[in-house]
């Protein structure tokens, strides 16, 4: 799993109807986009430092996803 700056972590339940978590990427660790990550949650607005799991997925809107496909930054 690879993650930029500005990207979303997403952690969907295992079990069907269980809640769904998200987050943004507001650090990374190491340069190449591997976690550990640092996350501000939506619910909470808490920020934590993350390992993801195999529940966890990346929704691609960084800085650097913008830049491979020529579309600019989403803004928020």
């Amino acid at each position: 799993m690879f993650a930029s700056v500005g990207d979303r972590i997403v952690i969907r339940s295992m079990h069907l109807g269980g809640p769904v978590r998200d987050g943004e990427v507001i650090g990374v660790e190491h340069e190449d986009g591997r976690p550990p990550y640092r996350v501000r949650w939506s619910d909470t607005g808490h920020e934590s430092l993350f390992f993801p799991g195999p529940d966890a997925s990346i929704d691609r809107t960084g800085p650097s996803y913008a830049a491979e496909y020529d579309e600019p930054a989403h803004a928020g």
